[in-house]
């Protein structure tokens, strides 16, 4: 056995301000205790869809900016909801756009596990996994652990 001390990794939780993906944040703060980890929470923004006479619309640039504060308030919000006091490992926010999968995705490379909640924001409330965890387990570069709200 070696006598020096394991170099610690990286979590990465993936956020979206979803009572699930707080639970998430909360499991992933509780292994980084443990394992002396750091966590990377990660919170993924992209434009709505935007119908008009023609079709698609781009959206106007100041709706990117409000995109991207509401994001990043979201991400504050939960982060401090979780993290309370000293002694808790400390949570390093990022925002960004994209997809929320390959947002995910991307950030978990050369992580040491991807933490995500079972249920996002959207989509259908009766199924078992959201379309961003399942995508996740199927497709990523490091352990996954989905967890469930209570």
């Amino acid at each position: 056995m070696s006598s020096q001390p394991k170099e610690s990794g990286r979590i990465v939780v993936g956020v979206d301000g979803s009572q699930s993906s707080k639970e998430a944040l909360r499991w992933a703060v509780r292994q980084a205790e443990r394992t002396h980890d750091s966590v990377n929470a990660v919170i993924a923004w992209e434009y709505p869809p935007l119908y008009g006479s023609i079709g698609w619309l781009d959206a106007p640039q100041s709706l990117a900016s409000d995109m991207k504060v509401w994001a990043g308030q979201t991400l504050d919000d939960a982060i401090r909801d979780v993290v309370k006091g000293g002694g808790t490992p400390r949570v390093e926010p990022t925002v960004t756009y994209g997809t929320a999968a390959a947002t995910l995705l991307e950030a978990a490379r050369g992580a040491s596990l991807l933490v995500v909640g079972s249920r996002g924001l959207g989509g259908f409330s009766g199924a078992l996994l959201g379309s961003v965890s399942q995508h996740c387990t199927q497709h990523a570069p490091c352990p996954v652990v989905v967890v469930r709200s209570r």
